[in-house]
C-alpha cells in the first residue's frame, strides 16, 4: 500500500469517528425523546357491544384532539408532522390505522399512551379508554 492510500485510509477513518462523536453529542439527538408508539392497550369491545360510534364520539374526540394536524384538507407545514395518510376527520381515516391510534393515544388494561397529541388541549383518562374502547369495537 503507497503512502498516500495509507494516508487516505486514515483520514477517512478519522472523519467518520469525528462524525460518530459529533452524532453521539449532539443536542436533542432521538435517544432524548419518548418513542412514539407505546404498546397495544389491550382494550376490548365489552360483550354486549359499544355504545360509543363515530357520531356520538369518534368525531368530537378526533375533532377535539386531533384534526388540527391529521385531517384529508392538511398539506405540508399545516401538517405539523403528521404523516400522510393518517387522517382522522372520518372513521374510515381512523380505521385504516387504529392500531397507530391505539399505540400513541388510547388507554386500556395493559397500557395508557399519552404520545398525542403532542401539545394543545389533552384527553382525560377516561376519554383516552373510551378511544380505546371505540377502537376495539371496530371505530364504527
Amino acid at each position: 500500500m503507497t503512502r498516500l492510500a495509507l494516508a487516505s485510509r486514515v483520514g477517512l477513518l478519522a472523519l467518520l469517528g469525528l462524525l460518530a462523536l459529533l452524532a453521539l453529542l449532539a443536542p436533542g439527538c432521538a435517544a432524548d425523546e419518548p418513542p412514539l408508539f407505546g404498546p397495544p392497550t389491550q382494550s376490548e369491545c365489552p360483550p354486549a357491544g359499544s355504545t360509543l360510534t363515530w357520531d356520538n364520539f369518534g368525531n368530537t374526540f378526533m375533532s377535539a384532539y386531533c384534526t388540527r394536524c391529521h385531517h384529508t384538507e392538511l398539506r405540508g407545514e399545516a401538517r405539523h408532522g403528521a404523516p400522510s395518510f393518517h387522517d382522522f376527520d372520518t372513521a374510515k381515516g381512523v380505521r385504516v390505522v387504529k392500531e397507530h391510534v391505539d399505540e400513541t393515544t388510547a388507554s386500556g388494561p395493559a397500557a395508557t399512551n399519552k404520545s398525542m397529541p403532542p401539545d394543545g388541549a389533552m384527553p382525560t383518562l377516561e376519554e383516552r379508554q373510551q378511544l380505546g374502547e371505540w377502537l376495539a369495537c371496530g371505530a364504527l
